[in-house]
């Protein structure tokens, strides 16, 4: 269960750093465009947030990565419901305020990953 649960938290980190990706640097793309559902327009105003946003995943993303890295087992354990929530947090934040999909694709991971945590212990 360790395996899965360690494999879940790295599916986690890897879709924030997708998700860095494309609010940093591909915002105004045709491939930022139609993941966030905005106009060139909408875009362009907001690519300075956008970034901002990005760069706060990519921190979510570095501490699910340190907490697979960690050598202390109890420290690792800790790090991984910490960052863990924090995404899920997000997730239903950014669902409840921005997008419901976003509770699909963000908070549903997490929830899953922190369960698998949980249980792994």
């Amino acid at each position: 269960m360790q395996i899965l649960a360690s494999l879940l938290v790295a599916l986690v980190a890897l879709e924030h750093i997708y998700i860095l990706v494309l609010e940093m640097f591909l915002w105004t793309t045709p491939r930022g465009l139609k993941a966030f559902g905005m106009t060139p327009a909408q875009a362009e105003a907001t690519k300075t947030l956008a970034a901002n946003q990005g760069l706060y995943n990519g921190f979510l993303a570095a501490g699910l990565v340190w907490s697979l890295l960690h050598p202390d087992p109890d420290a690792a354990f800790q790090l991984k419901l910490f960052f863990l929530g924090c995404v899920v947090l997000a997730g239903l934040y950014g669902g409840a305020t921005a997008s419901r999909k976003i509770f699909v694709i963000q908070a549903l991971p997490a929830a899953i990953a922190l369960v698998a945590v949980l249980i792994a212990g």
